[in-house]
């Protein structure tokens, strides 16, 4: 089980840059890139409403559920 952060997927979505978000809500182009690929353990509730908020979605627009035979069948 793991949860997949989607964040790109709404970047591309709102057609928003990297850097305006990170910007935006205060974190280095690197942390921000380190969250989209998910290689962070956590996030601070802070952090994910200023996501939220700049790009207008919901936390769960962000997270994704995956279980191991959903894993195993990508």
């Amino acid at each position: 089980m793991r949860i997949c952060i989607t964040l790109d997927v709404m970047l591309a979505k709102r057609k928003v840059t990297s850097r305006d978000l990170a910007r935006y809500i205060g974190i280095t182009e690197q942390n921000l890139s380190l969250l989209k690929s998910g290689k962070v353990k956590g996030i601070r509730f802070a952090t994910l409403e200023k996501i939220c908020e700049f790009l207008e979605c919901q936390p769960g627009d962000l997270l994704e559920y995956e279980t191991e035979t959903q894993k195993k069948a990508a």
